[in-house]
């Protein structure tokens, strides 16, 4: 896979960690964002990055990674345009949290929509696979724990989509991916993310994640 092209829309933490990562494994990355010029000085000196609109991110390469706040997904797939993500892998990396309040974050919605959906649904002509959403940032690329790493949670409705994302993250260090079926599996891996922040705010960890044992 080196020496591709992706587009990344999104600059917070999970943006620029899987930005970073994946330069560091020879891709050439494309940040979208609505203010460039806040973010260019971190893309200066991050070699293989480079900063742009969500629209010019969105049509950057073959593939697209969507990282942003899951409450702000459908304003930046307006941004972006929804046709400029035709034909093209869009790992959905989004979680639909609501951060209101006191205590961990509780989810938007769920048990009958999720946010995969919601974005397949948006982009029609795009084959859209949940990805890297069960994990914290620092661990979306080139995992490190203190027991064998497992497969990541995968879900969509294109098999050859999801058997090219299982060969990204082979290249980006997962062993693999765990197929948990269509793009409605997608609510599953969302309601995931509560109880994820919890067992690590039991933990005082983020660098953990579920696994299937057999």
């Amino acid at each position: 896979m080196a020496g591709e092209r992706i587009g990344i829309l999104g600059s917070g933490d999970v943006g620029r960690a899987l930005a970073a990562g994946v330069a560091r494994h020879g891709w050439e990355a494309r940040v979208g964002t609505r203010s460039p010029g806040k973010v260019q000085r971190w893309a200066d000196g991050t070699e293989g990055v480079s900063v742009g609109s969500f629209a010019e991110a969105a049509g950057y390469g073959d593939v697209a990674v969507l990282a942003v706040r899951g409450d702000v997904v459908d304003a930046v797939l307006d941004l972006a345009g929804p046709e400029r993500f035709a034909g093209r892998l869009v790992l959905d990396a989004t979680n639909p949290l609501d951060f209101a309040g006191d205590g961990p974050p509780h989810l938007l919605f769920g048990a009958t929509d999720s946010l995969g959906e919601r974005v397949q649904a948006r982009l029609p002509d795009a084959r859209v696979v949940k990805c890297f959403n069960t994990v914290s940032n620092a661990q979306m690329v080139d995992p490190e724990f203190a027991d064998d790493t497992p497969p990541m949670f995968v879900c969509g409705d294109d098999p050859d989509a999801k058997a090219r994302t299982e060969q990204i993250l082979v290249e980006l260090g997962w062993p693999g991916a765990f197929d948990v079926g269509g793009i409605e599996s997608a609510r599953y891996l969302e309601a995931l993310v509560p109880l994820w922040v919890r067992v690590g705010a039991e933990l005082d960890t983020w660098e953990h994640a579920f696994a299937v044992v057999r």
